[in-house]
């Protein structure tokens, strides 16, 4: 039996032992970058005012998301890959399951809220201000994370009341809900039923919400007479929508892929894929064809040029 005082085994990336220093420099770049996009990000909207307003609210949030999520896994990550296997006290497992587990589902709901905003801004413009005011936002965003707090603190008491028998392996760079439910002697039908019950609200309803606004978002531009209007309104919604399409894509495929056999290795892939590469890619998608970010950009540099001046 595995005791609170007792330690996990990760594989991670074992059979990359003889390119670790290569794949360790790879990755601790991608988590540099992806810190410094994501702080950036923050730094704007807290420091502009142009960029005061809801979209920008939760895209704060989302880049918060993102460097929770990433620090909480990358550092450990990148450890065991210099020391080609690492290993994790039951404690610190813990600890890594549920702040994955809270700012993903943190992530989802912000993702959602943006696409609400910019179908009130698109669909419904006169009554934009009303109801998207700073008090909506305040309360939607907290609802996110408390959410994601509490969702995820219920599975993880679920899950590390099983009993965990020998040998202590878990064949993933993280302390995740797969291999750790196949280390448990405990029955855990119940468990798995209650996560896939979780997962309507987390993700099934969530992107389906996205999908609505987003069809009555396309027909509501579709009306519009002007085709330099359509294409503007088009832009504001692009850098969402990719960042949906990729954030779920991941996230689908991650739960759809069987973990058996060779396919326990395209998991893993994907895995990798959604912690360490999916964080990088929301500051470049929001700042890639966004005027206001570059705007906010140059507003920011500017300010400090004439400081030091």
């Amino acid at each position: 039996m595995i005791n609170q005082t007792e330690e996990f085994v990760l594989i991670g990336f074992g059979r990359l032992y003889n390119l670790r220093q290569l794949v360790f420099t790879v990755f601790f770049m991608v988590y540099m970058a992806t810190l410094l996009g994501n702080v950036l990000i923050i730094l704007l909207v807290v420091r502009i005012p142009q960029l005061h307003t809801p979209m920008y609210y939760f895209l704060l949030h989302l880049s918060f998301c993102d460097i929770v999520f990433t620090t909480n896994i990358a550092p450990t990550m990148l450890h065991n890959i210099l020391h080609d296997v690492g290993k994790m006290s039951m404690r610190h497992c813990v600890s890594q399951f549920y702040v994955n587990g809270a700012s993903s589902i943190a992530e989802c709901y912000i993702l959602t809220l943006m696409s609400y905003d910019r179908y009130l801004a698109i669909c419904n413009p006169l009554h934009y201000a009303t109801t998207m005011d700073l008090d909506a936002c305040l309360r939607l965003v907290g609802s996110s994370w408390l959410s994601g707090l509490v969702i995820t603190l219920c599975t993880t008491i679920m899950l590390f009341d099983r009993d965990f028998c020998g040998p202590k392996v878990i064949d993933h760079f993280m302390c995740e809900l797969t291999p750790l439910l196949k280390l448990s002697c405990s029955d855990t039908f119940f468990l798995e039923a209650a996560i896939f019950v979780l997962s309507i609200p987390i993700i099934i309803i969530p992107f389906v919400f996205i999908v609505v606004t987003y069809i009555n978002i396309f027909l509501t531009v579709l009306k519009i007479p002007s085709s330099i209007g359509r294409q503007k309104t088009f832009s504001t919604c692009s850098s969402h929508l990719t960042s949906v399409g990729t954030y779920y894509g991941t996230l689908t495929i991650i739960y759809v892929v069987p973990r058996r056999g060779h396919f326990l290795s395209i998991n893993k892939t994907l895995h990798l894929l959604y912690a360490v590469v999916t964080p990088l890619f929301n500051p470049i998608i929001y700042s890639l064809r966004n005027q206001d970010i570059w705007k906010a950009i140059e507003i920011l540099f500017y300010k400090k040029r004439l400081s030091t001046k």
